[in-house]
């Protein structure tokens, strides 16, 4: 592919995303997320690619399961190699971006609480305190985009998510957003309920999005 096409630029942005599917398949969550990254970034650096983009999680940030770990290995990789560009004489940048969740993408829960409402419910929340970042696709993109222009070797881009979401309060929102009335205790004649499922295995119930360090704007 490299060989044929030669491009520029490569987005890196193939992985096993989903921490249930990672946990109950550990071999091939780090397989294809700490190996294809290594594969993929060795080539683009050995066909003289201008600059690799590593598409990241904020659940890389003080991981709890084996996908953030693999996710957080990668990066790890990946500034390693460019920490030693110089040394190397690689021509390649190397730089990643670190999302959080991207609404109405595939698997996440937006798209999942809109066919339960369709279904009658129940909502499928894991915990009442539960939060997550959210990003929309055209934000997404418009990350990744402006990190070819803006990142230096081995910079890491997110972008500014605000105040992390309560999913408890997001499935409400949908919930009435839909036309629908929320059955509780204290409306037990509503039409849409929400059931608490508990965390899953290595699910965190909040995020970050930095390790540590200083953070920079940019304009």
């Amino acid at each position: 592919m490299l060989n044929k096409h030669q491009p520029h630029t490569v987005f890196h942005a193939a992985a096993y995303k989903h921490v249930p599917l990672v946990e109950k398949n550990p071999i091939e969550g780090i397989r294809n997320n700490v190996y294809g990254t290594r594969i993929l970034l060795e080539e683009s650096i050995k066909h003289k690619v201008d600059h690799f983009i590593l598409i990241s999680t904020d659940k890389a940030v003080r991981p709890t399961n084996i996908m953030g770990a693999s996710k957080r290995i990668a990066e790890m990789l990946l500034q390693a190699l460019a920490e030693n560009s110089q040394q190397n004489q690689f021509v390649t940048k190397m730089s990643m971006v670190r999302f959080g969740n991207v609404l109405d993408s595939s698997g996440s829960v937006v798209p999942l609480f809109k066919e339960q409402i369709q279904n009658g419910g129940p909502l499928t929340v894991t915990h009442p305190e539960v939060t997550r970042f959210f990003m929309t696709i055209p934000e997404a993109a418009n990350l990744v985009l402006q990190s070819t222009e803006i990142a230096n070797n081995g910079d890491l881009l997110m972008l500014d998510m605000g105040e992390p979401q309560r999913i408890y309060d997001l499935a409400k929102k949908l919930v009435f957003l839909s036309g629908y009335s929320l059955k509780t205790d204290l409306n037990p004649d509503g039409d849409i309920e929400i059931q608490f499922t508990g965390l899953r295995p290595g699910e965190k119930l909040y995020e970050e999005l930095l390790i540590g360090g200083n953070p920079e704007a940019t304009t």
